[in-house]
Parts: structure tokens; sequence; C-alpha cells
């Protein structure tokens, strides 16, 4: 077993370019990136592919996970059915770093029809380096998990 933090990456069909470019970053990056996306462009099924994902995070079995579909807002729904995720479209480095710092997200998506794979990058880095503050956020987060609300 590694030390690395685990990154689990998945999407549908909409570009499975961005994707394996993520992971390769990811990789370089020093984590070890999980691709269980699919490997075709045939048309495939957001929620199954957000789902696994998610499942992946919520289990340990990753600590944190990124998604890819057309708007990343279909995956990212998907992946918020599954108790323990707490997933954000982030178009930009500020929503992502955000989003770790205050909302504790484990998982982000992004929209392959709405970003360019300059900005992705940048947008998973905003993610991967930042940290959940604690404090106040933490009680707010505890009102948004479904077994304390």
């Amino acid at each position: 077993m590694t030390d690395k933090k685990r990154i689990v990456i998945s999407s549908d069909h909409a570009d499975i370019q961005l994707r394996k470019d993520i992971a390769a970053h990811v990789a370089a990056l020093g984590y070890e990136a999980v691709d269980i996306g699919p490997m075709t462009s045939e048309s495939t099924d957001y929620p199954k592919h957000g789902q696994a994902a998610a499942e992946r995070v919520a289990s340990g079995d990753c600590q944190l996970g990124i998604l890819v579909c057309g708007t990343g807002q279909g995956i990212m729904m998907a992946a918020n059915k599954v108790e323990g995720i707490r997933c954000g479209v982030c178009a930009d480095t500020f929503s992502a770093k955000m989003i770790r710092q205050h909302n504790d997200a484990n998982m982000m998506s992004m929209g392959a029809r709405v970003i360019g794979a300059g900005v992705a990058m940048e947008i998973v880095e905003a993610f991967l380096s930042a940290e959940f503050e604690g404090g106040r956020h933490a009680t707010r987060v505890d009102m948004i998990e479904p077994s304390k609300a």
C-alpha cells in the first residue's frame, strides 16, 4: 500500500482525453490517479460513472474524486446521491479552492464543454492543494450531512 493520496477520476463520454490528461496531471503532482472512466467515446450514462467514483471515495478506497461530463452538473448530481459525498461543480480556481476549504468537498466535477484543458488543470491543482479549514465551516458541513440534518 502506498502513502500517496489516491484520487479517483471518472467521466462519461463527453471528453475522455480531458479525463486522461487530468489523470496524468494528478499523477505528475504526486498523487495516485485511479482512472475508472470509459475507454471509448461511445455514448454512456454519466450517473453510473459518477456513482462508481463516489463509492470509491465514500468507502475510503480513494481520498478525493474528480469527475468530468459535458457540463459537470449531471455527474455531480449522481455523485452526491452517495452518502458522505460532497461534490461541487467548478469552472474556476476560486470555487475549487473554496469547496475544499469551506465545504470539505471530497469530490469535484468539471464541464468538458465549459472549460478548456489548461483551465481544468489549474482547477485540479486548486482543489487538490486546498485543505478544509474546520471551525465554523465544520458546523455548516454537519448541517448538510443527511444523518445530521
